[in-house]
């Protein structure tokens, strides 16, 4: 196999032909009289110059879909996780308005399992590589002319999370601008998905995004390998719809406003982010555990985040995570 560097693993644009006009999902052929808002080109790399000038125009926000190359199961395709976060920042663009650009496949850790690259070790809070080429995204987008910038993660261990939301509010304060760094799941907790690997709720989404991506009857019985959370043979389309739905209606609503935001917005903003991802580096360092802070997502605690974030209900976000 040809040997990647770093830097070549991370700038992997998406697969050769990728289009959103070529999904196999019924749901991205829209009907007629959606078709003017769901067919238009937002991805950075397929756009002309006067393309991108009138769409920031329109909505200077611009998408970084995360992701990284890594087995999802013997049902799913190893580059789900960035796919994933692609197809929906597509949909909340075309929904909402803003610029996504390509995805990077590259993250903090991966399962010890085949075609899986893991670039740096699993719980690295740090970070080096993740970390510097994101912060120089940002600085790179504002000098674009974006107002807005919203990261999604669609891999989400533990440090690849807080990496991700780090970076956004150190750039946020830096830069003068919102930046939300988050996995799409956060956005959809109060639905009943809590975050899995190649499970339920992974599978769903891509059943209702790519189902032609996914195959099921590949699982076989369980324990399957390299999958965590609820069986993915429970995943349905339908599943897949209501999630991905309720995300892309949270971030088209959120790359509307967060241009727009005030200088007082903005610091609540910061503060409510760098409560969430503070106490959650708090509770892993303190009990030598880097999923601490997820202990009791279970429990509701801060499933109602998602539209605390797009009612821009910031203080009640500071409080809900004290609950972590």
């Amino acid at each position: 196999m040809k040997r990647l560097t770093a830097g070549a693993l991370f700038s992997m644009a998406a697969p050769t032909g990728w289009s959103q006009d070529q999904s196999d999902s019924p749901a991205a052929k829209p009907s007629a009289s959606q078709a003017s808002s769901t067919s238009r080109e937002v991805r950075l790399e397929w756009m002309m110059p006067a393309e991108i000038n009138a769409a920031m125009t329109q909505c200077s926000t611009l998408f970084q879909p995360l992701g990284t190359i890594e087995w999802h199961g013997l049902h799913n395709v190893v580059g789900l996780d960035a796919l994933k976060a692609q197809m929906l920042c597509i949909r909340a663009a075309q929904a909402g308005g803003g610029v996504v650009a390509p995805p990077l496949f590259g993250g903090v850790g991966g399962l010890d399992e085949p075609h899986t690259f893991v670039m740096e070790p699993e719980n690295d809070i740090h970070s080096i590589l993740v970390r510097s080429w994101v912060e120089k995204l940002c600085r790179e987008a504002v000098r674009q002319g974006f107002k807005a910038i919203i990261i999604l993660t669609g891999h989400y261990g533990a440090a690849q999370q807080m990496v991700i939301r780090d970076v956004a509010m150190r750039q946020s304060r830096a830069l003068g601008i919102p930046v939300l760094g988050t996995p799409e799941y956060f956005l959809a907790l109060d639905k009943g998905y809590l975050g899995d690997h190649a499970a339920w709720g992974e599978t769903a989404l891509m059943l209702h995004l790519a189902p032609k991506k996914v195959d099921l009857s590949r699982l076989g019985n369980p324990p399957y390998q390299g999958v965590g959370g609820r069986d993915p043979k429970q995943a349905t389309p339908a599943d897949g719809r209501l999630l991905s739905e309720t995300i892309c209606e949270r971030l088209a609503s959120l790359s509307r406003q967060m241009p727009q935001w005030d200088t007082a917005t903005l610091r609540d903003f910061i503060d409510a982010e760098s409560a969430l991802v503070s106490r959650q580096m708090l509770l892993a360092a303190s009990e030598k555990n880097v999923w601490a802070g997820w202990r009791n997502i279970g429990k509701g605690v801060i499933s109602a985040y998602g539209q605390l974030l797009v009612e821009r209900k910031f203080k009640e976000i500071v409080e809900l995570t004290q609950k972590l």
